[in-house]
Formats: C-alpha cells, structure tokens, sequence
C-alpha cells in the first residue's frame, strides 16, 4: 500500500490540517472531510474517490480542495494555504 513511512497517518494528517486552518483562517467557515479509503462511508462520490486512490496508487493522505488534488502523501500547508486563498480565505 502507498503509504509514507514515518510521517503522521492520515487520520492525524486531517486532525493536523483542521487544526491549522482554523488557527489561519480564524471565523471563516470551511468544511473538512475524512474519507478511510478502505472503509468509505456510503455516499456515492467517497466511495469513487476512495477507489480512484487505491487504483491509481495515490500517495495518501490525499487532501482535495474543491476536487482538486492539493496535496498527496505529506501535503504541504504553504500549497493548501495558496489554494484557500484563491477561494478567497484571507489569513488572520
């Protein structure tokens, strides 16, 4: 499986990454979704995703913004604060 040895899981990835946006973009909403690719919740476009990632040997974690891939095996902060605030987040 294509997972990066010795870096946080995925699971602590997104805590991770929650954790900084909301200290970065203070008071202005976002939503962030954990998908377990080996066990993905019901809905028709997880189940995709988290098939396109097995298949297509993706790095994970995989973070999407807006469908887009922002980062994949350790994303970067600097890449998805840059992609944020193409949406029009503006850091604090």
């Amino acid at each position: 499986m294509p997972s990066c040895v010795n870096l946080p899981s995925s699971k602590e990835t997104y805590e991770w990454l929650e954790a900084a946006i909301s200290r970065k973009y203070a008071d202005q909403p976002f939503k962030i979704v954990y998908v377990d690719i080996h066990n993905p919740p019901s809905e028709e476009d997880k189940k995709e995703f988290a098939e396109k990632v097995i298949e297509d040997d993706m790095f994970y974690p995989v973070v999407l913004l807006e469908g887009k891939v922002v980062g994949e095996g350790n994303p970067k902060l600097k890449t998805i604060y840059a992609e944020l605030e193409k949406y029009g987040y503006v850091p604090v």
